[in-house]
């Protein structure tokens, strides 16, 4: 997949947990995870607008373009 999730790295820098984000943001804890774990086919806006609300960051602190052709 070309797009990479950085959630985990967000999460570190701000100090948070999975459970702790996942009850700011509205959603499941496996949700989350699936989102951190890059296992994630899509997100909804307003769940990413969610996220970056509670982690003070853009979109793009969280989401990275990998071009796999060039690896």
């Amino acid at each position: 997949m070309g797009i990479i999730v950085n959630l985990d790295v967000m999460m570190a820098k701000r100090k948070i947990g999975l459970s702790e984000l996942a009850a700011k943001v509205g959603i499941t804890n496996a949700n989350l995870s699936i989102l951190k774990n890059n296992k994630a086919k899509a997100i909804r806006f307003s769940t990413l607008e969610a996220i970056c609300r509670e982690l003070d960051c853009q979109p793009g602190d969280l989401l990275e373009y990998v071009d796999e052709e060039k690896k």
